[in-house]
């Protein structure tokens, strides 16, 4: 197992995570949390697609990124002051 294979599957346990813990019910959605963990392990995931020119996976892992990256970004303005 080479070093970027182990980069691939903490990626891949990242957004996997996340999504568990949503489906248990232990972390919701529209959270912080959340969305930063799907926009870590995609970005992971797109860039290695990116680098090993692996378009159809590049196509999903980046469009989950920027999904995210949208959802981070509308719960950080929306976030109301302490």
């Amino acid at each position: 197992m080479h070093a970027i294979d182990l980069v691939e599957i903490v990626g891949a346990l990242t957004i996997l995570v996340a999504f568990a813990a949503a489906q248990a019910g232990k972390l919701q959605q529209r959270t912080i949390t959340y969305q930063l963990l799907n926009l870590i392990g995609s970005g992971v995931l797109a860039t290695i697609a990116a680098v090993q020119l692996s378009w159809g996976f590049l196509l999903l892992e980046g469009s989950w990124a920027v999904i995210s990256l949208l959802g981070l970004r509308s719960l950080l303005r929306h976030k109301q002051p302490n």
